[in-house]
């Protein structure tokens, strides 16, 4: 069964095919809510209010654009709520992205570097989340969740210029603040260690 038919079956009430929705979409959501809060619990309770919400708003949902870019504007104006009322600094996190795997026996050299690039992760993912809301999260929606510009217009309720625009500006900003901590080393960037 295709999206639109599993949607107009949850709109008549069919309980099962919303269900296979949340399936198919709960740990993009999950992600991207984790993305912008940095909090596990909170991300999960903010996914199941996101689904509570697409869920009861269904009747509404004009099907102009995908389910799933529905539902991730639903995600993203739920965690801005949230972080509005709670005014918490958010962080954006890439922990649920593909970890770096260490090869048996490749060496100690190897692992060395291996480390270093998870500790210059970990600082970009920092400086992301100390990003002003509206570049931590269209960065988390483009290079963090790898959606398109017209997703991310759709989601944001933006033009795609003004994507474009602003993940440039983002990126440029994200680039100030790591330039200080970063250093060149044989052709790659390395922590400088304080």
């Amino acid at each position: 069964m295709d999206e639109r038919e599993l949607v107009e079956r949850a709109r008549s009430g069919d309980r099962e095919a919303f269900s296979c929705l949340v399936k198919k979409y709960e740990a993009k959501v999950f992600q991207l809510a984790y993305g912008l809060t940095r909090d596990r619990h909170l991300a999960d309770d903010l996914a199941q209010e996101s689904f509570i919400k697409a869920y009861t708003g269904l009747s509404r949902f004009e099907s102009r654009s995908a389910f799933g870019t529905w539902l991730y504007r639903i995600t993203v104006n739920q965690v801005k709520d949230h972080l509005r009322r709670a005014k918490v600094r958010k962080e954006v996190s890439l922990d649920d992205l593909n970890p770096t795997v260490l090869a048996d026996n490749d060496g100690p050299e190897r692992e060395a570097r291996l480390r270093a690039r998870e500790r210059t992760r970990e600082l970009v993912l920092r400086m992301i989340g100390r990003l002003p809301e509206k570049y931590a999260t269209i960065i988390s929606l483009r290079d963090l969740q790898g959606r398109s510009y017209e997703e991310i217009a759709e989601v944001l309720n933006i033009s795609p210029g003004t994507v474009d625009s602003r993940l440039h500006r983002a990126r440029k900003l994200l680039r100030k603040k790591l330039e200080p901590m970063l250093r060149p080393i044989g052709g790659s960037h390395e922590l400088q260690e304080s």
